[in-house]
């Protein structure tokens, strides 16, 4: 049977708030506590601190992660994911609990690790790869492949200290993705650079992803998630919430993060909607079958009703909605009065305009539906965010039936016409 690559059992990592660690107490900080808190001092060496004065990072974190996976690691900030990774990497011990791991270990945990500003770009290569476990001889092997996905050949003889940050993390980046350890630890690398340098990371990293290594890969991108890790972690609170297939995980962290809002609660934010002299939403509706829901199936038609008052007469008002991916990635936007030759004239009165999604168009996945309005080239009628409703769409639809495990191909799943005929 072939043994983990990592092995976490019970792994718990506990900080003193407030009070420095006892191997790093002064001469000074020692007298005083001896002269102002003698009893807390004696509390802390003994370890019996206050429960309120500590806080769990990671609290009986179990699992285990076979060689050659691909492991994301996701949850909101403060969740344990860095310290997990830190613990992994040696950098702190933990409180309780074993982390096993069997090869050698690579860490892009902090970029720019070990850079010093007085040397050179090419110095400090083979500074910041001695740091991160290269030898010398392998840093010479991949130096020029380095410097190439850097960009930064110009620049290779100037000290660091005169670089711009883009240009410092670039070099920073192309050091550290070049590292060929058997477990590689990943920390959120692809916040660095621009969007063109993002996206060559992201292709990196995709070509690490294939090389048949460990990896643990931490990041807050559920997209760069979904397309490097077959696996995903949820941590919440310093605790294992989910670990598994990283389409399910992702989907239900989103869903956990941001809960969807009932009706009730969107008709309760309409209220609250500072007055426009022109216009006045007065309702908005998502039903299917004739029943109001935000729960829907995909293979049938989503009608979305906007109900509202215009106060003054005006010549392109136009209301509108927007449908968003879990990824806040606009996918269409569409306009009450879009098939008109002119622009319209609304007089005041009460209004109600109604869209009609077709069914066999949106994919199985969460979505955020936006309803807006606008006079055209003037100024926007609502709050910049609108009036949002989550939308979660069910498969209900005849698509793939004869392929129920398939995975979902796209944001959309439009019924496209195929016509199928024998030439011979």
């Amino acid at each position: 049977m072939t043994q983990p690559a990592i092995r976490i059992d019970r792994l718990g990592k506990q900080y003193r708030l407030g009070v420095r660690a006892a191997a790093y107490l002064t001469l000074r900080d020692t007298i005083m506590a001896a002269l102002t808190a003698p009893w807390r001092r004696w509390a802390y060496l003994s370890g019996k601190t206050n429960e309120a004065e500590t806080i769990w990072a990671l609290k009986e974190v179990s699992l285990e992660i076979p060689p050659g996976e691909v492991v994301g690691i996701i949850g909101r900030n403060g969740a344990g994911k860095s310290t997990l990774l830190k613990i992994l990497a040696r950098i702190t011990d933990p409180t309780e609990g074993t982390a096993e791991i069997r090869g050698r270990v690579g860490s892009l945990l902090e970029v720019g690790t070990g850079f010093h500003p007085e040397l050179t770009g090419r110095e400090n290569i083979f500074l910041s790869g001695a740091i991160l476990g290269m030898t010398a001889a392998e840093t010479r092997r991949k130096f020029d492949e380095i410097v190439a996905f850097a960009e930064m050949e110009p620049f290779l003889d100037t000290p660091v200290k005169y670089y711009s940050s883009g240009m410092y993390t670039r070099l920073a980046f192309a050091v550290a993705a070049h590292l060929e350890p058997e477990i590689l630890l990943v920390d959120e690398v692809l916040a660095v650079g621009d969007a063109a340098f993002q996206k060559k990371c992201l292709g990196k990293m995709g070509e690490v992803v294939h090389s048949g290594r460990t990896i643990l890969f931490v990041s807050h991108n559920m997209g760069a998630v979904r397309r490097l890790c077959a696996r995903t972690i949820w941590l919440h609170a310093g605790r294992l919430r989910a670990y598994g297939d990283t389409e399910e995980v992702v989907t239900d962290y989103l869903r956990d993060t941001e809960p969807s809002e009932s009706l009730d609660v969107v008709r309760a934010k309409l209220a609250t909607v500072p007055a426009d002299p022109v216009l006045r939403f007065l309702d908005v509706r998502v039903e299917q079958h004739g029943r109001e829901t935000l729960f829907v199936g995909n293979g049938d038609p989503i009608e979305v009703e906007i109900a509202y008052e215009v106060r003054e007469s005006a010549r392109g008002l136009r209301v509108y909605l927007d449908l968003y991916d879990e990824l806040e990635n606009l996918l269409f936007r569409t306009f009450h009065d879009e098939d008109c030759d002119t622009a319209p004239v609304l007089q005041p009165g009460r209004y109600c305009s109604r869209a009609t999604i077709p069914g066999r168009l949106l994919a199985p996945r969460d979505y955020r539906l936006v309803a807006r309005a606008t006079i055209h080239n003037v100024r926007e009628c609502l709050p910049a965010d609108g009036i949002a409703l989550a939308l979660r769409v069910q498969p209900t639809g005849p698509l793939n039936r004869a392929y129920p495990h398939e995975p979902i191909r796209g944001k959309l799943q439009p019924a496209i016409p195929w016509e199928i005929r024998r030439v011979a």
